[in-house]
């Protein structure tokens, strides 16, 4: 009998120490993260993309910056050798390649490359939308002697101008690469907005 409740006695103690070792082992494995914090962010993380967006306008800024304007967006009011009225859009961005064209065709001599003619011009900052500079008087000094056409100017000028003609009134927008880009002048950053009246053509 003694021999038996010795067993017992081990059994029991073996028992014991393997149900602790359990409880253990439990308390343990309880005290560790429910997850991966790193694989499974918390659901406010997400969240927090959007403001990053700065480069988007404000909602009631009116400007989509995704769509460039064009010569039709660009309002100009006077009739041809008259000071110009320009009013530049609030619902598109600055142009970044040159625009042409004709807001009245003329029908004297055309200033072909080499030609010289005399112009008029009234000249739009595209980020204040103000005129900055012309040549129609009262304001101006009167029309501006180009001895070359097609060189020896801005180069938005020297493509904008040719094919002219006489008594016609253009339109040229010009990016800042085609205007004072890296030239130091206080406009190298600056989209330009010209109206130019040709005043006078001499063929070349």
């Amino acid at each position: 009998m003694r021999n038996v409740s010795k067993v017992l006695v081990v059994v029991a103690t073996v028992m014991g120490a393997l149900t602790l070792g359990g409880c253990v082992s439990g308390e343990q494995r309880s005290s560790e993260p429910p997850g991966d914090t790193v694989s499974f962010p918390p659901p406010s993380a997400p969240e927090e993309a959007p403001p990053e967006e700065s480069s988007e306008p404000p909602a009631n800024s009116g400007v989509n910056t995704a769509v460039e304007c064009t010569a039709e967006d660009i309002t100009v009011t006077g009739a041809a050798d008259q000071h110009p009225e320009i009013t530049l859009p609030d619902n598109c961005s600055a142009p970044t390649k040159l625009i042409v064209a004709d807001l009245a065709p003329g029908t004297g001599p055309e200033a072909v490359e080499g030609a010289a003619m005399q112009a008029n011009y009234a000249l739009t900052a595209w980020s204040s939308g103000e005129e900055i500079e012309t040549s129609y008087p009262p304001s101006g000094q009167g029309p501006l002697p180009i001895d070359t056409v097609g060189s020896g100017l801005i180069e938005a000028w020297n493509q904008g101008l040719v094919g002219m003609r006489q008594g016609g009134r253009r339109l040229i927008v010009a990016p800042p690469e085609l205007a004072y880009a890296g030239s130091g002048n206080e406009l190298e950053n600056e989209t330009l907005v010209f109206v130019v009246d040709a005043v006078q053509v001499t063929p070349a």
